[in-house]
Formats: C-alpha cells, structure tokens, sequence
C-alpha cells in the first residue's frame, strides 16, 4: 500500500517537519517527513502517549504499512488523543479515519488507512500484548506483560 496523498508545506504542513532523530525501539525505520506516519508519530508524542511502537507491516500483512501502538494514563486520554489523532489526520488530508471503541476508551482503534493505531490503558495493553503477536519478533516485549 501506498499513501495517496503526501502533504507538503502549501498543504498546510510545516516544511521543516523533521524525523525522528532515531527509530522505534523495535528497529522500525524512522518516519519519513510529511507522511501520515511521521504524522501520527509526532502527535503522539505531543500528546505525551507512552511506550510508543511503531510495527513496520509493509511486505508482513496487506492490513497496513504501520501499526502503531500507544498506551493513555486514563480512559480519558486516551479517547482525547485519538480523537485529537482522528481529527487531525482528516485536516492534513489524508481522509476521514475510522475509530472504534471510542465510547470506553479501554482499547481505541484508529484506521487511518496505511496506518492503524491501538490506543490502550496501561494495563489493558499488557492484557493483550498486540506488539508480541503483530511484530514477528521485531518489538521488545510490553512492560508488564508476561
């Protein structure tokens, strides 16, 4: 999959939107910038989400090129970052993104097309450990997780 529409500064973007100095813990390539992905990846890290993987899916699964996973401290921030997350992904023109499990706020699902977030509680995220059964070896393991 590919992305179909790459922002640039007369989009509305920052020209100086820079990568990630180094990748995910999981050896994930950094964010390209101006892509969805590095987009998504810099307003998670606003927003303060913790224990952010990024899993490079390209070649792995037809799903998506990136899944993206985050933990909130509360259900509270977690429903305002994907909303936020929502939102802001539909500004930069990249589409109208779908969101599930909105309404608890336990696990918060964010299909942004080539790329897909799970948003989680702390302790949920543990419970379901989505980077051990998604990251083919490549992510370390969750904090808390057995």
């Amino acid at each position: 999959m590919t992305e179909a529409h790459t922002p640039s500064a007369k989009d509305g973007q920052s020209a100086n939107a820079s990568p990630m100095s180094d990748g995910p813990q999981n050896g994930t390539p950094a964010p390209v910038p101006g892509s969805l992905h590095a987009l998504i990846m810099d307003q998670l890290e606003e927003d303060q989400a913790q224990d952010i993987v990024s899993i490079a899916m390209a070649g792995k699964s037809s799903i998506a090129d990136f899944m993206v996973v985050a933990s909130g401290r509360s259900t509270r921030q977690v429903a305002s970052i994907a909303q936020k997350l929502a939102e802001l992904v539909k500004k930069a023109g990249y589409g109208p993104v779908r969101l599930e499990g909105l309404p608890a706020a336990d696990w918060v699902l964010l299909d942004a097309g080539d790329v897909v977030v799970h948003l989680f509680r702390p302790e949920v995220r543990s419970f379901y450990n989505l980077e051990r059964m998604w990251a083919f070896g490549d992510a370390p393991p969750v904090p808390g997780a057995v």
